[in-house]
């Protein structure tokens, strides 16, 4: 009895290992009718699809940057109006200034 569970447990390694073998020899052989598919057929589906991920990808970054550029630009206009507000301060102290200058030589010429 001993030996015939042997033999049967040795059977049924046997052919798990070879069920084993075949599917990882179907995989090998699968891949490599992909790969040459896709060698012969680049415009197949799967570039397709790998064409919409980099192109939503790529809309994605364009949004993105598009974003960055708007609130850069939006941050530079703000400064540039706050230099124009400090510029006109600047130029209305420059004529006080000159008002002032011109009547202490009137005074003083007098």
């Amino acid at each position: 009895m001993k030996r015939y569970l042997t033999a049967a447990l040795l059977c049924a390694l046997s052919l798990a290992s070879q069920l084993a073998h075949a599917d990882i020899i179907d995989d090998a052989i699968g891949n490599i009718q992909q790969a040459i598919n896709d060698a012969y057929n680049p415009d197949s589906g799967r570039t397709s699809r790998d064409d919409d991920d980099r192109s939503w990808d790529d809309s994605r970054d364009r949004s993105q940057s598009s974003q960055q550029y708007n609130d850069r630009r939006r941050q530079l206009d703000d400064r540039r109006r706050q230099l124009n507000d400090r510029q006109r301060q600047l130029d209305e102290e420059r004529r006080q200034l000159s008002d002032d200058e011109r009547r202490l030589d009137d005074d003083y010429n007098r």
